[in-house]
């Protein structure tokens, strides 16, 4: 039977990471994966199967929330650095190589969205990870900000971020808005219905916030981990992308996937950005399950 314990992670600024600890039958040690969500999102939203698969596959699973977010520390509530997650998010390497359960050679990481550009950054320059797994991945903050956000729309954008920075010197906190709202008269990140959807599935009450920092957003338009990519090699890459995905937009992971060098593998997969977690998620557990076990149940597997 697999067991799912709740554990913290030590972090930068001595705050803890709250996570999840999938650990499989048998006795170890295993080869383990790591695990987080993308942008303001947390690990109920959706993880959990994945994490759950995984774990039924034989690997131990860390399935960690952001700082500032979830069961994590931080805090302002709802701010959103790539950076600073991705210092976090070694520290969770780090935890999982201090694991008596874990086989510290045999590490691999999944990140979707957001997370899925942070695990191209952490697969170019952590080489203690013997394969990555990115979902639906940003590829680029500045090109999905073009397709997302109209011309007529982003003089307000740039205000609401010049009038944030002029408001935090005068002590101000961090303005703030809605992740998602179908209603316009609400500034939200997303807008689309499959997005409100998703991120306002039911949790547990308390752990997610229909609400986060404007000033991430701005941070999330500064963000190009496409740029990594053609490093991740000779470290394995599996790209799983959505034939439809407006969010992260799936032109721009395909032309990122031909820059990538091998070893590598493209899933694409019917459906939106949402769909892996959804309808599509068989075929997003299954081509991710594969890899892993390529990459990390074989002993005969090379290193990066």
């Amino acid at each position: 039977m697999i067991s799912k314990l709740n554990v913290k992670v030590p972090a930068e600024g001595g705050i803890e990471l709250g996570a999840w600890l999938f650990l499989p039958n048998g006795d170890g040690p295993h080869p383990a994966i790591t695990m987080a969500h993308g942008f303001a999102g947390v690990k109920e939203q959706g993880l959990e199967r994945f994490a759950q698969a995984f774990a039924a596959a034989g690997f131990v699973v860390l399935v960690h929330d952001h700082r500032n977010f979830g069961a994590s520390g931080g805090a302002l509530r709802g701010d959103v650095d790539p950076w600073v997650q991705i210092r976090d998010w070694r520290r969770a390497i780090s935890y999982l190589e201090t694991r008596p359960e874990v086989d510290r050679e045999r590490i691999g990481l999944w990140g979707t969205s957001y997370a899925g550009g942070h695990a191209l950054v952490l697969g170019a320059t952590d080489r203690r990870l013997r394969c990555v797994v990115s979902q639906v991945p940003t590829i680029s903050g500045y090109e999905q900000g073009l397709r997302r956000v109209s011309p007529d729309a982003s003089p307000a954008l740039e205000h609401a971020f010049n009038e944030d920075e002029r408001a935090q010197l005068r002590g101000e906190p961090p303005r703030r808005q809605a992740v998602v709202s179908a209603d316009p008269s609400v500034a939200a990140a997303y807008r689309s219905q499959d997005a409100v959807n998703f991120y306002l599935q039911p949790v547990p009450t308390g752990v997610w916030e229909n609400n986060f920092t404007i000033r991430s957003t701005r941070g999330a338009r500064m963000y190009e981990p496409g740029n990594w990519i053609t490093r991740v090699s000779p470290t394995p890459l599996l790209l799983v992308v959505a034939r439809d995905d407006r969010l992260t937009v799936t032109d721009l992971a395909l032309a990122a996937y031909e820059r990538a060098l091998e070893p590598k593998r493209l899933a694409l997969i019917p459906g939106g950005h949402f769909d892996p977690y959804l309808g599509q998620f068989p075929l997003a557990e299954a081509a991710a399950t594969e890899w892993f076990r390529e990459h990390l149940l074989n002993p005969n597997a090379s290193r990066p």
